[in-house]
């Protein structure tokens, strides 16, 4: 009889498990704790979300898979007022949250043993995460040329990058793009932090017709509201792009019944109709960038990329990563190793900006 292979056979540990006794040490500062470890809003809902997901609490039927009418229009005018990108009909589909779109994205394309899935050398762990869990090979690489004939299924973009901030410019796209079509590989762009630029390129998507040339074949974007509108909790997020892929995606997500829930549908059309909320909370976002990167600095710290993005990606000269965890936990304060990343982030850490104003200056407060 066939063993069965345990989950901690096919995945490593999940990494912020790593972090307990560093959070303990946090956790005993007179002051408590400041946890920016990880990027969770703190901030309310809007108004006009709450009341949009209590109008429509009354719903007792199945939803739809791809989203109510109302909800696909919303992201598509969403995406061509502020982001210059048409799609065609149907080329849109609401999911529950961006990460498991993210995790189960290869499987559901229908990659598997054979196939490779390449993503950033300093990546969000979920895209290698995804790759294993369909039995596909996940490899890291900033440069598509070195692959050789690898068979690559599926080519992860992630502008800003989460974790270090950095922009990729239009020319950077075009050649992924190009690059893919070449070989009838999918490119994913992870594009969730696209409307949180500070300083430097504009962040662009990758259905820009400056990118692609106006054709959408073989692309898709990923966004998320849990930043811009403050959902996380809602786990309301879309995927947009070519429309055969969407139209699979769909087809594999109504037979594995994988919907967002009704009054969520209507909580995220609301929210994506609505940009007045969307620039108060970025303004409280460069408030606290700004306060924190000062106090880093400051403290002698190193901040490199972090132009777009809820993080700064900081080094110290004293330190490596978990030194800097080490140090910083000492302080009462919370931040996530870069090794979390990749191999390339051992000397840095990732410091999220998601506190709130309070924790934000009592972080500051202990950095001299």
């Amino acid at each position: 009889m066939a063993q069965r292979r345990r989950v901690t056979d096919r995945l490593p540990t999940f990494p912020w498990d790593r972090l307990t006794p560093y959070k303990r040490t946090a956790a005993a500062h007179p002051d408590g704790i400041v946890d920016l470890s990880v990027g969770t809003p703190v901030d309310p809902v809007p108004g006009l979300v709450r009341r949009a997901l209590t109008d429509a609490a009354d719903a007792p039927g199945y939803p739809a898979t791809w989203g109510t009418p109302r909800l696909r229009g919303s992201i598509s005018d969403w995406l061509e007022r502020r982001h210059g990108v048409r799609v065609a009909e149907g080329a849109v589909l609401p999911t529950v949250g961006s990460k498991e779109l993210v995790a189960h994205l290869p499987a559901q394309l229908g990659l598997g043993p054979g196939d490779t899935v390449v993503h950033p050398e300093l990546a969000y762990p979920t895209y290698d995460i995804g790759a294993r869990l369909a039995g596909a090979e996940p490899v890291a690489s900033d440069g598509l040329a070195s692959l050789g004939p690898a068979p690559v299924g599926l080519v992860w973009v992630n502008s800003p990058s989460n974790p270090t901030g950095r922009v990729l410019g239009v020319p950077h796209l075009r050649k992924v793009v190009a690059w893919a079509r070449e070989r009838g590989a999918v490119v994913a762009s992870d594009e969730c932090y696209l409307g949180l630029g500070w300083e430097g390129t504009e962040p662009v998507s990758i259905l820009h017709p400056e990118v692609c040339d106006g054709s959408h074949e073989n692309l898709l974007a990923v966004h998320s509201l849990s930043k811009r509108s403050n959902l996380a909790g809602y786990r309301a997020a879309f995927v947009a792009g070519d429309p055969a892929l969407v139209e699979e995606l769909l087809a594999v997500r109504k037979h594995g019944g994988v919907i967002m829930p009704a009054p969520v549908q209507a909580a995220m059309a609301a929210a994506l109709d609505d940009d007045a909320h969307a620039r108060e909370q970025k303004e409280r976002y460069r408030a606290r960038r700004e306060r924190l990167r000062t106090a880093f600095e400051a403290a002698g710290w190193r901040i490199e990329h972090s132009e777009a993005g809820l993080y700064l990606w900081a080094s110290h000269p004293g330190h490596d990563a978990w030194g800097a965890v080490s140090a910083l936990a000492e302080r009462g304060i919370l931040v996530a190793p870069g090794e979390f990343y990749g191999k390339a982030g051992a000397g840095h850490v990732r410091v999220a900006f998601t506190a709130t104003d309070e924790r934000v200056d009592a972080a500051a407060a202990r950095l001299p």
